[in-house]
């Protein structure tokens, strides 16, 4: 059973790294006016709806590899996890599945195309701020110190960037520059991942018959 767990979450953190990583390196791409719509914005959905049905299998896993005294913590990282995905899933398949395609026959603006607050935007901005918040109770599940240290604090870093990824959205007078004001998120959230990728890997590699020490796996 562990090490069922163990697989799941190292492989479901590892594809939520590589689409964070993807998402990333397509927006400075767009920023460089390298590409442009319909091929960045269509990437850029994408890897977005790539980094959350993984996201939530990674704060799964977790959750299960939890020790009952910090359970609470995961148990509340899975529920805004889940929040997370299914506010982004909508977004990303509709503006994939229906406005993208609609666009290049008529480019006119409608209800459903993204602009700054607009309705999918809002929608966008919750999936994201849940998506901090998840990752902020992630942090709690382990304790403090050695040998999860950069683990926690990554973890608590990305939730912490929640004031700031709302300020972006809802400020007033949105702006491309804005978005620098966010690209911390490139760090917390892909070292986030990778490192809970490391945190899964770890059990997998015992041999049978090897029992973890207390603590070990459950409450870093």
């Amino acid at each position: 059973m562990r090490n069922d767990v163990s697989k799941l979450g190292y492989y479901a953190a590892l594809t939520a790294f590589i689409a964070i990583v993807g998402y990333g390196a397509v927006q400075l791409l767009q920023l460089l006016k390298v590409i442009g719509y319909p091929l960045a914005d269509s990437l850029i959905y994408g890897f977005s709806l790539g980094i959350a049905p993984p996201f939530l299998l990674a704060i799964l896993a977790l959750h299960y590899s939890t020790t009952n005294k910090k359970r609470i913590w995961s148990h509340a990282a899975l529920l805004f996890a889940v929040l997370y995905a299914v506010y982004v899933i909508l977004m990303y398949t509709v503006q994939l599945a229906v406005v993208i395609p609609m666009s290049l026959y008529d480019p006119k603006p409608n209800i459903l195309t993204v602009s700054p607050r607009s309705f999918f935007w809002t929608i966008d901005a919750l999936g994201y701020i849940c998506m901090g918040t998840s990752t902020l109770f992630a942090g709690f599940t382990f304790n403090k110190g050695n040998p999860r240290f950069w683990l926690r604090w990554f973890l608590i870093a990305n939730g912490l960037m929640v004031p700031v990824i709302s300020f972006v959205y809802f400020y007033p007078h949105f702006s491309p520059g804005l978005l620098l004001v966010a690209s911390p998120w490139l760090i917390t959230a892909p070292g986030s991942m990778i490192l809970l990728a490391r945190f899964f890997h770890e059990p997998m590699q015992l041999k049978p018959g090897d029992i973890l020490a207390p603590g070990s796996q459950t409450s870093g």
